[in-house]
């Protein structure tokens, strides 16, 4: 079977080499007769493989060396509560920018740890804009300020960084590494692998040293950002076949000219598909041009009766995962940095004869 566009929200697709390469070590890693399943975690190869993965990372994000580099588990939905158990004590304030599904999540896990002030909540438009940073209600005591740059599910991203003097909190899991960001300007990024580091298993945290011992005393050892700096990530058996994958495509990315260049070609991939949809009747974005995703486009047909016309003919195609979120309806394309810009010229095509036979 041939490979498919796969626009997928995530799991999301990976590198054709890197998959290549997987293949290839998947039944004798290194030379060691083992697949990289199969090692330990604490011998010499491995640790080898994730000091170069931190050292590529830092490389790709410019992260500043009073930051440590975490590699850890439970996906972003975990860090929504190790936030509060890190930064926290019980009563104190956090405050929390509602933009989306994922942004209401984790000021719902957080109600649980602390004091929870939304500042702002886009909900009043179903999530299709950033509320201007003038109208937020912020805390004058606040822990913390938890936003997610990129919303998945909505397709709205952050075109600016918040100010304030207090840590900022960024879930970064749909568009970490799409471009280049200024690492110091957050207290903590945190990010699920599965849309542009790797498959899920294995969460990226990077966070400032000096916020390692606000941790909350009776906190459990898993959940503390201290235990992953001071063991290198390994305070217990981490994901290794995840963290492979995670060093193989931080490599790939470092060979295509690093955030720099891809954030080009994603900047590329995304004006091609809104101009597509602006300039059509038949296609529409409900989200504000001023914060429209470069990672996840969701796009609604004039006639919904042809939704399902669409999905069966773009799936035929080799378009893979083009259905939107249940709770927006419609399409969603998801353009990672492992999607190519042929795939997204290939599905600007089917988009413009679906158009021309059903508009």
């Amino acid at each position: 079977m041939s490979r498919v566009h796969n626009f997928s929200a995530g799991p999301a697709a990976l590198p054709l080499e890197v998959l290549e390469t997987i293949r290839n070590d998947i039944p004798d890693w290194l030379g060691s007769g083992m697949s990289v399943m199969e090692v330990s975690h604490r011998g010499k190869d491995f640790v080898e493989l994730a000091a170069r993965a931190e050292k590529n990372l830092r490389e790709l994000m410019a992260v500043p060396d009073d930051y440590s580099v975490l590699f850890t588990q439970g996906g972003a939905t975990m860090q929504m509560a190790m936030a509060p158990l890190n930064l926290s004590a019980p009563g104190d304030n956090a405050d929390y920018v509602i933009t989306g599904s994922w942004g209401k999540k984790a000021a719902g896990e957080a109600r649980k740890f602390c004091n929870v002030n939304v500042a702002a909540d886009a909900s009043d438009k179903n999530f299709t804009y950033i509320p201007d940073e003038s109208s937020w209600t912020r805390s004058d005591n606040a822990a913390y300020l938890h936003i997610t740059p990129n919303e998945t599910i909505a397709g709205v991203e952050f075109n600016f960084v918040p100010a304030g003097d207090v840590p900022i909190v960024a879930d970064m899991s749909s568009n970490i590494l799409s471009r280049p960001i200024d690492v110091s300007d957050y207290g903590v990024i945190y990010a699920g692998a599965q849309k542009n580091i790797g498959p899920a298993g294995i969460t990226l945290v990077i966070v400032r040293n000096d916020l390692l011992d606000r941790v909350r005393p009776d906190n459990a050892h898993l959940m503390t950002w201290k235990s992953y700096a001071e063991s290198d990530s390994m305070t217990n058996t981490p994901p290794t076949f995840a963290w492979y994958v995670a060093d193989l495509v931080f490599q790939w990315l470092k060979d295509q000219g690093g955030v720099e260049a891809i954030a080009e070609v994603n900047a590329r991939k995304a004006g091609k598909l809104y101009e597509a949809i602006d300039t059509s009747d038949f296609y529409s974005n409900p989200v504000a041009v001023d914060c429209r995703s470069r990672m996840n486009v969701p796009f609604i047909l004039a006639d919904d009766s042809l939704d399902a016309k669409f999905l069966e003919e773009s799936a035929a195609a080799g378009l893979a995962n083009l259905k939107g979120h249940r709770s927006v309806g419609g399409m969603r394309a998801s353009i990672y940095n492992a999607v190519s810009e042929d795939a997204v010229d290939t599905l600007l095509a089917f988009m413009a004869e679906f158009e021309r036979v059903n508009g």
